[in-house]
């Protein structure tokens, strides 16, 4: 999720912290094969390529980390992967040294805009893939992969990471299980979601939940609210097209001001993280809705369900059958239904690393080729880069197919209809002012006036 993010993501967020394993695949002899026929597979970049990569990353998790591995070691066997996992919060912080020293990892995630593992940021320390790209997908690569994995992730005209795929956000996940339990219904205004909560507060059951001290995740809660109020106004005031100030974001933080007041947000949201506090909270049933994106949709996935609820602390996982809906009218206006997002995270090739023809090849055939776009998209933790590429639904393992394949084929086609960014036209000082004003104005400590005031003299002095 830029998700997994936070400065997020990647929803990855993204995208798992809870999650944060290592998975180590070793197997052996090397594939390769002609692109002379424009075929998409990347056979040509790191062809021959043997020996051990490091991966670094706050997302996919372990068991999807260990999908692509094996996927990647159908074609190229004499390359050992380990995929080490990162937590969002600190992947910053370690990156940084790690990749001006040779014993960092050889390949290592990035993301667009504000987001954790930004581009601009660690561009330095990566090769420009272009030519590797090229080599995989011909002259008129850009027309064959998704735009936003290719502007967000490309720096001064150096193309530092390849994105694997993209996530967006803007709506919520259910416990269908829960829902049905009470005979509830998906709520679609305020005034639902307040009646939903109390009926469910009233049985001992937790309504939603959220990290409110990540403030990434409030950003996406914002950003649904204000969709909801006007379309694109939000992705306008970001690129200094339209002003924090205006009338129509004070609505906006007054509803997000309202979901605390009206306690749809949990009791002390203020005090945990996205991950692991609020992730785990829903993967334990203690909460029937969180507020999450395309990312989530890899745990409709049985095994990555089981697997996440362990994680949680829950000891013999009975699968939780989540459903995807849209983010409810606060509002009032009938905009709904909008998503935002970026790509979730590329892969760069650190120019420190010993061995960058195995790196590249890793790179290479999992952001371009079609057997790796193919596994990013039956992972469904995101909407992949190479276009025309969709998930095999008959062939993945859902818990409850009759109740979610249906919802799920239509929330990944909606996402990847979307237009919007999510955090690629948000500057780190201004996402850092967002978290002062959402985290104030849902403590009390500042009006929404006085955050908006405060979030435009952030975005002014970008000028």
């Amino acid at each position: 999720m830029r998700t997994s993010t936070v400065t997020s993501r990647r929803g990855r967020m993204a995208s798992v912290a809870a999650l944060a394993t290592t998975a180590l695949l070793a197997l052996g002899a090397c594939s390769g094969g002609s692109n002379a026929s424009g075929s998409t597979a990347a056979a040509t970049p790191g062809a021959g390529a043997s020996g051990s990569i490091t991966w670094w990353g706050w997302t996919p998790d372990a068991t999807n980390a260990t999908k692509l591995i094996a996927q990647f070691n159908k074609q190229y066997p004499d390359v050992k992967v380990t995929f080490v996992s990162k937590p969002i919060d600190s992947y910053d912080s370690v990156l940084g040294p790690a990749i001006t020293s040779k014993d960092g990892p050889d390949v290592f995630n990035v993301a667009p805009g504000s987001a954790n593992g930004g581009a601009q940021t660690f561009a330095a320390g990566a090769i420009d893939l272009t030519p590797a790209v090229q080599s995989a997908l011909g002259s008129g690569w850009k027309d064959k992969l998704a735009p936003a994995g290719v502007d967000g992730l490309t720096v001064d005209g150096k193309l530092v990471g390849l994105s694997a795929g993209a996530v967006y956000s803007g709506g919520l996940w259910i416990n269908q299980k829960i829902f049905d339990k009470y005979g509830l219904k998906a709520p679609t205004t305020l005034d639902e979601w307040k009646t939903v909560c109390q009926k469910l507060q009233s049985n001992g059951q937790g309504c939603f939940v959220q990290g409110a001290g990540q403030w990434a995740f409030d950003m996406d809660t914002f950003e649904a609210i204000s969709d909801n109020v006007e379309p694109g106004l939000y992705v306008k005031a970001s690129k200094g097209e339209a002003k924090w100030t205006d009338p129509k974001f004070v609505t906006a933080m007054g509803l997000w001001k309202q979901l605390f007041d009206d306690k749809i947000m949990q009791d002390g949201a203020i005090g945990l993280q996205q991950y692991p506090d609020a992730n785990n909270a829903f993967m334990s049933g203690k909460y029937a809705m969180v507020m999450m994106g395309t990312w989530y949709t890899q745990y409709a996935v049985k095994d990555s369900m089981v697997a996440a609820m362990q994680a949680a602390g829950v000891g013999t996982p009975d699968p939780i059958v989540m459903t995807p809906i849209p983010f409810p009218d606060l509002a009032g206006t009938g905009h709904t239904g909008s998503m935002f997002g970026d790509a979730d995270y590329g892969l760069a090739v650190s120019a420190k690393s010993g061995n960058k023809a195995a790196a590249t090849a890793f790179a290479t055939w999992l952001t371009t080729s079609q057997e790796g776009q193919q596994a990013v998209a039956n992972t469904l933790n995101d909407i992949p880069a190479l276009k025309g590429v969709t998930p095999k639904w008959d062939t993945i393992d859902l818990v409850d197919p009759a109740a979610q394949k249906d919802a799920l084929q239509k929330y990944t086609e909606a996402a990847g209809q979307a237009t919007e960014s999510r955090f690629a036209t948000v500057t780190a000082d201004v996402n850092t002012a967002f978290r002062d004003a959402l985290i104030g104005v849902a403590s009390g400590k500042s009006t929404p006036d006085q955050a908006l005031q405060a979030l435009q003299k952030v975005q002014d002095a970008q000028k």
